[in-house]
């Protein structure tokens, strides 16, 4: 009889269990659903409205009616491409260093600190970029005297993404499997070539996914950003220059603006979305090619 309970009890578990994750993926479905309706169903018509030509323009002014965001995409653009090179290079030497060439007692604890950088709010890294970067590029590296800009917005980006690239390249690293190591080093490799040349490749997925992850957090920033990049939205042409981001456009007006300013901020937001969704979809792709190579060359010659 306490059998057949415990077995009843179990199942009815089981299926309140498998209900609760399936309303978790509708509920998330569902919710990108309603942002992508918002964005598109809002953003798409004012586009129409003004037309690609003005949108696409270089020229931001309220004033005049003027919504053009070319310049805010360029120097997302920039931001992003400056950081992510920044970040993956610090970020994945470091991986590196923790995977093989660290003490093992100290690996632990470096990247628990590490793994705090991700914690501290993003307000914080603005405001020591904005003490701190901002006048240190100002008084000995800007030749014009600015300290804002896409220089200074990269530091501090490229610090805020430092825990993802580090985490997950370390992650893939010891995802591969150790007899790669061990045969490399069997065959004469030295520690340096095995790291670089057989485990690197092996995890190259893995670095991948670090930095798609990486370049979404860094063209997705907004309160750091918006304390070091200066906020004006003119066309890029120094990475020591006030400039504006697509995100520091749409934060900087979303609680003030109405009407056509309102609606130009929400098309901005679809910018956005189809950059991420570009960036995921080349990822997949990518992905997806290096998948079928492997599946091609495992194939025995006919």
């Amino acid at each position: 009889m306490n059998v057949n309970r415990t077995f009843r009890f179990i199942v009815a578990r089981d299926h309140i269990m498998r209900g609760v994750f399936l309303f978790c993926a509708v509920f998330s479905i569902f919710a990108l659903g309603c942002i992508i309706v918002f964005l598109f169903a809002s953003g798409l018509p004012f586009i129409g409205k003004i037309g690609p030509g003005n949108f696409f323009g270089t020229e931001w002014n309220l004033h005049t009616g003027a919504y053009g965001i070319l310049s805010m995409i360029v120097a997302s653009l920039y931001v992003t491409a400056l950081s992510t090179l920044f970040g993956i290079t610090i970020g994945l030497f470091t991986a590196i260093s923790l995977y093989r060439f660290c003490p093992p007692r100290a690996v632990a604890f470096i990247r628990q600190l590490i793994n705090l950088l991700a914690g501290i709010p993003s307000v914080i890294y603005g405001l020591f970029g904005l003490i701190i970067i901002v006048p240190f590029l100002r008084d000995t590296i800007s030749p014009s005297g600015v300290g804002y800009g896409i220089l200074a917005a990269s530091f501090v980006l490229s610090v805020m993404i430092l825990p993802t690239i580090v985490s997950v390249s370390l992650d893939a690293l010891n995802a591969v499997p150790k007899n790669y190591y061990e045969g490399s080093l069997a065959l004469g490799a030295t520690k340096e070539q095995t790291v670089f040349k057989v485990m690197l490749p092996a995890a190259k997925s893995g670095v991948f996914a670090a930095v798609v992850l990486s370049i979404g957090r860094a063209i997705g920033e907004t309160m750091a950003v918006i304390l070091v990049i200066g906020n004006s939205p003119v066309m890029p042409t120094s990475l020591f220059q006030s400039v504006r981001t697509l995100t520091a456009n749409i934060a900087l007006g979303a609680l003030e603006l109405s009407g056509d300013a309102l609606t130009a901020l929400i098309s901005t937001g679809v910018m956005l979305f189809v950059f991420t969704l570009l960036l995921n979809i080349s990822f997949s792709l990518l992905m997806g090619g290096e998948k079928r190579g492997k599946k091609r060359a495992a194939k025995p010659a006919s």
